[in-house]
């Protein structure tokens, strides 16, 4: 089971989801989206936040950010007790589980891609509001990510084939301007041209009528 929370704080709003449990938890590690949230240096829920196309993991609203560390801070049963605690987030892509690791337990793979923001206490309000929208689903996760992976790839694709048709139209432009440049002077030396340059042939008449 999923547990997914709508944050009204952004237009559109933003989804942000968690696993019932660290069972579930690994199925989210393993076709997670974008951003990971949890509590540093203590056992939490991951929340995910689903980012909308285009929107880069470092530059997420502050509003949106509060929310999705509200909300770590609350799953965590060590954590919620504490104030001053900051939460990490990175990208899902930046996640590490090796079999060395504890179920629902991660690591990161690039500590640079690792961010930290410093919740000082619970703020109920945020929490409630959060709640409101909270709806428990039982998602096929692997199918979600193949069906992401497929409109990602043939966006991906279509950039591609449109890129390629614009290259090859600028390069069929380059070649006309090239051939059009090496043959600037072909009229020039055609027989007819070259034979009005001439003064082989021409009687003596013509040059009285030069004079």
């Amino acid at each position: 089971m999923v547990y997914y929370f709508k944050s009204n704080v952004v237009d559109p709003p933003a989804f942000i989801y968690v696993g019932k449990d660290k069972v579930e938890n690994e199925e989210l590690i393993k076709h997670g989206w974008d951003e990971d949230f949890h509590v540093d240096k203590l056992s939490s829920a991951h929340i995910y936040l689903r980012l909308p196309e285009g929107q880069s993991w470092e530059d997420i609203p502050t509003e949106l950010l509060t929310d999705c560390a509200q909300l770590t801070k609350a799953n965590s049963i060590e954590g919620n007790k504490k104030d001053n605690i900051n939460i990490v987030y990175t990208p899902w892509s930046n996640l590490k589980k090796d079999g060395s690791m504890a179920t629902g337990q991660v690591g990161f793979k690039d500590q640079r891609k690792v961010k930290r923001i410093l919740v000082e206490t619970r703020v109920n309000a945020i929490i409630n509001r959060l709640n409101k929208t909270k709806e428990e689903k039982f998602p096929d996760l692997w199918q979600e990510k193949e069906d992401r992976l497929k409109v990602v790839r043939a966006k991906e694709k279509k950039v591609a084939l449109e890129r390629k048709k614009e290259e090859a139209k600028i390069a069929k432009e380059r070649k006309e301007k090239a051939w059009q440049r090496d043959h600037a002077y072909d009229d020039v030396f055609t027989e007819d041209a070259l034979e009005s340059s001439t003064n082989e042939g021409r009687s003596a008449d013509y040059f009285d009528d030069f004079m």
